[in-house]
C-alpha cells in the first residue's frame, strides 16, 4: 500500500494466539521475525485495518480481544473503537516512521493461506518457549508482545 505521508504512517500489528501458540512471520524485507500487519488506509479504522491485513497476509478470521466490550457503543454516526494493548513509534528509514498500534487477537484455525502478494519467507506459530530459542533471533519488543498475548489469551 502506498504511504499516506512521506514522513510518517499508522500501521497495526496484530498478535494471534491459537491455542497455545502466537503467530510470527518472517519480514520478507527486513528478515526479522514480526507480527501480522500493515498501514492503516485512509479509508478505515485501526480495527478494519488489523483484520484486513491479517485476512490478506494469512487468510485468517480474527477476533480482536477487547476488554471493554459490554461498555462498547455503535451506531451509524458512532463506533467506539477498541483500544490497543500498546503503542510504539519506530523509525523505518532515515526519512520515514511508524506509529504502531498493538493489538492481541484470537482465531479458530491454525491452517494458513499466504498470500501470493505479500511475500513471506515464512510463517510460524510459536509456543512461549520457542520465543526464548536465541537461534530464531526475535527482536526484544517482538518477543514481550508475542509472550503478554499468550499469557493474556492461552486460556481464552
Amino acid at each position: 500500500m502506498p504511504h499516506i505521508h512521506d514522513k510518517i504512517d499508522f500501521t497495526v500489528e496484530v498478535y494471534i494466539v491459537y491455542r497455545n501458540r502466537v503467530l510470527l512471520r518472517k519480514h520478507d524485507k527486513y528478515k526479522i521475525w514480526l507480527s501480522i500487519g500493515g498501514h492503516i488506509e485512509l479509508d478505515e479504522d485501526p480495527l478494519e485495518a488489523a483484520v484486513r491485513e491479517v485476512k490478506e497476509e494469512v487468510g485468517l478470521d480474527i477476533k480482536i480481544i477487547d476488554d471493554l466490550l459490554k461498555f462498547r457503543k455503535h451506531d451509524v454516526n458512532y463506533k467506539e473503537l477498541i483500544p490497543p494493548k500498546f503503542m510504539n513509534r519506530h523509525r523505518i528509514n532515515e526519512n520515514h516512521e511508524h506509529i504502531s498500534l498493538v493489538y492481541f487477537a484470537t482465531t479458530n484455525s491454525d491452517k494458513l493461506m499466504l498470500s501470493i502478494t505479500e511475500k513471506s519467507e515464512e510463517c510460524k506459530w510459536f509456543s512461549i518457549d520457542e520465543l526464548d530459542d536465541s537461534s530464531y533471533g526475535i527482536n526484544d519488543n517482538v518477543r514481550f508482545y508475542a509472550k503478554q498475548a499468550l499469557e493474556e489469551l492461552i486460556n481464552r
